[in-house]
């Protein structure tokens, strides 16, 4: 899909409360979590041993690392929103993270976005709270909520 292309604060706060997206669905691959495993350095077997998990997880599977599901709202980012007019942008971290349901090896998911707060800062730059809802296809709750923020300076 292609990303809503906004221009300036302005732009942007108009955006408050409304729903962004969904954006494409793409598939979390066994490949996927085992490189995440081998980067993050958690090899839990829950994620890593396909086998075990089949035998003793309650899922029937391997599943994503919580860290991997939430990592990949920055690709969705991308699809869902573009910020013209803006100098620089920069994570500043997150307000509340969760993860009700899990993502199994094999699942696809997609993410929505809605930009929840845009605050002045100060010599140019902004504070803004965007909240992502990822959900799995079939899937009954969503597998990631977070609230991102953001910085943005704008020239």
């Amino acid at each position: 899909m292609a990303p809503l292309t906004v221009t300036g604060i302005d732009q942007l706060r108009e955006l408050i409360g409304k729903p962004i997206g969904p954006s494409d669905w793409i598939e979390v691959t066994q490949s996927d979590i085992d490189k995440f495993a081998e980067v993050s350095r958690d090899d839990q077997w829950i994620h890593v041993d396909v086998e075990r998990a089949e035998r003793e997880s309650p899922f029937g599977t391997t599943v994503a690392h919580g860290n991997l599901t939430l990592s990949l709202i920055d690709g969705f980012r991308r699809q869902l929103i573009r910020q013209e007019g803006v100098s620089m942008g920069i994570n500043y971290g997150w307000n509340k993270v969760r993860f009700p349901a899990p993502v199994p090896a094999g699942a696809r998911v997609r993410a929505t976005a809605e930009v929840q707060s845009v605050d002045e800062l100060g010599d140019g730059w902004w504070h803004i709270v965007t909240k992502f809802t990822l959900e799995r296809e079939g899937g009954e709750k969503p597998v990631c909520v977070a609230e991102n923020v953001g910085r943005a300076l704008v020239p």
